[in-house]
């Protein structure tokens, strides 16, 4: 299946999903990420904010802030994803780029080179291969700073056997799914 027809098929599953469906996957997603040595061995979370029916990570900021680790949101800056230090969820544009909260502020920019950053992605596989949304900001920013630790979170429908990428797409290094498998 081509990128396109995949992020329609997995788009019209996620729309698919109730509320209440979403905050409770999200909430068995964020226990068995915080269960994980990624987790427990960082000291700085890069963290997507959730859009539409994404995973939420909300509590998960929520969380790594008060197990004292600092965190850091994507902002996008031009054709250039940065991160940025927040300690709230105050000062955020909730229209920034594509439609997605990010910091009104361009700093102060995050600096940790071994932060763990969780990924989004609209669809992966069992070798960490991810689709994104076509972007590929977060493949242009791992490229660039190759020695962060890397994980996904995702609905079990998001998981595939096989995924045909390009050279460039980054894989992700552990893909948490909320199946019971």
């Amino acid at each position: 299946m081509d990128k396109k027809a995949l992020r329609r098929e997995i788009g019209a599953k996620k729309r698919a999903l109730t509320p209440e469906q979403i905050e409770t996957r999200s909430s068995i997603l964020a226990d068995r990420l915080y269960k994980t040595p990624q987790y427990r061995d960082c000291g700085s979370l890069y963290a997507y904010l959730s859009f539409n029916q994404e995973v939420r990570t909300n509590p998960i900021i929520e969380r790594a802030w008060a197990d004292g680790k600092r965190v850091a949101v994507p902002k996008v800056v031009g054709d250039e994803m940065i991160f940025i230090w927040i300690d709230s969820f105050e000062n955020m544009a909730p229209q920034g780029a594509y439609g997605i909260t990010e910091p009104i502020e361009n700093g102060p920019v995050a600096d940790d080179e071994t932060a763990l950053i969780l990924m989004p992605g609209l669809a992966f596989d069992p070798l960490g291969h991810r689709v994104g949304y076509g972007g590929g900001f977060y493949d242009r920013y791992l490229a660039a700073q190759p020695h962060h630790p890397t994980v996904a979170l995702c609905y079990d429908f998001q998981m595939f056997d096989h995924l045909d990428v390009d050279d460039y797409d980054v894989p992700v290094d552990v893909i948490i799914t909320d199946s019971e498998k």
